[in-house]
């Protein structure tokens, strides 16, 4: 069969599938696995339940696995398919953000709903994207070849990513030998823009940490003392105020920055997808998608300090501030925590004490996108997306685990895909899953695996 009666053989096949896989999604979607709400970690169980029946029902020895007891569900599975075939492991997660104030939604969270948007026609549900898609995505392209599947597969579906994926190096230690694959297909990014597909090829790594300052024992009286003690709100907000230069770019000595794709990113679309008021200006020096992807970035984004409503009329004595960095690609979290540390004693005005504490880190991750396994997954992009050829892509936010992978199997091509789209609101209210992007990327997933076997 040539190559372009395949491809159409395909897009037929999963056409008649799409009722039952839209079917399937819903009903994930219904399940709340809000991995970090104590009191639905039993939807989790469920959740992880529900996707290890789909995964078998597909011909997969599927097992529900944990690092230890009591910890977060992980599904595996594997299904041979001929010899000499390469193996691909499937990864993704069942896991949720939780939703949030329901008032900010314009339907249910929890009960999928389609409207038509500015930019089509959507499935807006907690999940309905990020990542229960990518599931679903995962058993439409096993469908779609029925008993004729072209390459070995093994899957990995985590219940923990959105928590931080803390067990997830002992999981990956522990079932190492079952997990070994030739090429790793991670479904949880997503595309350039609608009707352009991407390869993730990049993604920040992240630094958190707490600062506290101290400048006195206990509050004292602002009439009696000011202007001889300084309080530590003051001193708090010179610190912060060091952070970066007078054109907003990260003054934090040591930290690596690195050139980004020549992708144009129009200011017009920049600034509908930021949210940013309009007269703000961007901060840093550099093209849009070297400040988003391949330079640091630093945020406070939270800080501990009296109320305004309320207020004493006193010199603060302590005050906190959370420090999110952004490490580029290229750095290390090591590297990065000590150039944050050496700027921050360097820089606390007036001798006050200092205080830094490390909450978490997360690596930056920088995949070398070529060889046989990116040249089959470009094919498959372009063929699903008629023609359009996909972009490499930077991510500026963090997906620590996929460093955990690359270190684990170091021999495998590690692809980074997924189903979503600049209005996608993973995370946020509204979450929606752009459909007609959805059918290309069940497609692009199918022609994947079929060019990965011919290629072998």
């Amino acid at each position: 069969m040539t190559a372009p009666v395949a491809t159409e053989a395909l897009r037929a096949r999963l056409n008649d599938l799409l009722p039952g896989v839209r079917k399937d999604l819903e009903d994930l979607v219904r399940i709340q696995s809000v991995s970090a709400d104590p009191a639905r970690l039993d939807q989790v169980e469920r959740s992880a339940q529900a996707t290890a029946d789909l995964f078998a029902a597909e011909g997969l020895e599927v097992e529900i696995v944990r690092a230890f007891d009591g910890a977060p569900p992980a599904v595996i599975g594997h299904r041979a398919g001929p010899e000499g075939a390469p193996t691909v492991l499937l990864y993704a997660h069942h896991d949720v953000q939780p939703e949030n104030d329901h008032s900010e939604w314009d339907s249910p969270p929890w009960e999928p709903t389609v409207r038509e948007g500015a930019t089509g026609v959507r499935l807006y549900a907690r999940g309905a994207a990020d990542d229960k898609a990518g599931i679903v995505t995962h058993i439409a392209a096993l469908r779609a070849f029925g008993d004729d599947l072209p390459v070995s597969v093994k899957i990995f579906i985590e219940g923990e990513e959105e928590v931080g994926s803390e067990t997830l190096p002992a999981l990956l230690k522990q079932y190492q030998e079952r997990l070994a694959a030739d090429v790793i297909v991670i479904a949880d990014s997503g595309n350039w823009d609608i009707g352009v597909p991407a390869l993730t090829t990049s993604l920040r790594g992240l630094v958190r940490v707490d600062v506290e300052v101290r400048t006195l024992t206990h509050a004292v009286h602002s009439g009696m003392w000011g202007g001889l003690v300084p309080d530590a709100l003051i001193t708090l907000s010179r610190l912060i105020a060091s952070l970066h230069d007078d054109r907003g770019n990260v003054a934090v000595q040591g930290l690596y920055s690195g050139p980004a794709a020549d992708v144009d990113y129009p200011e017009e679309r920049l600034r509908a997808e930021s949210g940013v008021a309009p007269d703000v200006e961007w901060i840093g020096e550099g093209s849009a998608v070297e400040r988003l992807w391949t330079k640091p970035a630093l945020s406070i984004t939270g800080i501990d300090a009296p109320k305004v409503d309320g207020a004493s009329n006193t010199l603060v004595a302590a005050a906190r501030a959370k420090i999110a960095l952004r490490v580029a690609p290229g750095d290390t979290t090591d590297n990065a925590v000590a150039c944050l540390r050496r700027h921050l004693e360097e820089h606390v005005p007036w001798g006050a004490g200092l205080t830094v504490k490390i909450v978490d880190t997360g690596e930056a991750t920088k995949i070398d996108a070529s060889g046989p396994a990116y040249d089959a997954a470009r094919s498959a992009f372009a063929e699903a997306w008629d023609g359009t050829e996909p972009v490499d892509m930077g991510v500026g936010g963090s997906i620590p685990f996929i460093a955990e992978f690359l270190e684990s199997f170091p021999q495998a091509s590690v692809l980074v895909t997924g189903v979503e789209d600049p209005d996608t609101r993973a995370h946020g209210a509204n979450e929606g899953l752009h459909l007609a992007e959805f059918e290309r990327v069940l497609l692009a997933e199918a022609l994947l695996l079929r060019n990965l076997a011919a290629g072998s």
